[in-house]
């Protein structure tokens, strides 16, 4: 099983045992819905969503089973996973943190590795470490092509953001 992290409980919302994720997982409307199941904590505890809201910056869950803010209480602070194959990614479809480790290359020319991965709430950036470290923008004008397969990501005009 291939666990994905899509995210942190943080509080719980009301007495009914709801629970507060923060997430900046890239495709959230495959994650976050009823049916799907999570796998939480270090013992990766498993556990079906019952219920979904979206709530100012938080998506908020209930589990079935759970109807008592007590019986959630043991979930706080602990990381949320879904199985990569749950996903039903297509073979040409990726997530964000599939790009850690990939090598930027343009024009033939290696510029360095991605190393994280940022948002500035505008941008999500590809933290790239090189000759020296930089940030590309995750968007169609800089890069051109992800081949997961041979690690590379064929970027366009990114010389220009080397400073």
């Amino acid at each position: 099983m291939d666990l994905v992290r899509i995210g942190k409980i943080v509080n719980t919302h009301g007495i009914k045992g709801e629970l507060r994720i923060k997430s900046n997982f890239d495709k959230k409307d495959l994650v976050f819905k009823p049916g799907i199941k999570y796998y939480i904590g270090d013992e990766n505890t498993c556990e079906i969503v019952n219920s979904y809201r979206h709530h100012k910056e938080f998506e908020m869950v209930t589990f079935n089973g759970y109807n008592n803010i007590n019986d959630v209480l043991h979930y706080l602070k602990q990381p949320v996973f879904v199985n990569r194959e749950d996903l039903n990614l297509n073979s040409s479809d990726y997530l964000l943190d599939d790009l850690i480790g990939l090598t930027v290359v343009e024009n033939g020319e290696e510029l360095g590795v991605v190393k994280d991965i940022e948002e500035n709430g505008i941008n999500i950036l590809l933290c790239v470490s090189g000759v020296k470290n930089f940030y590309i923008p995750k968007h169609d004008n800089f890069i051109k092509n992800v081949d997961l397969n041979n690690k590379v990501i064929t970027v366009e005009n990114a010389k220009g953001l080397i400073l």
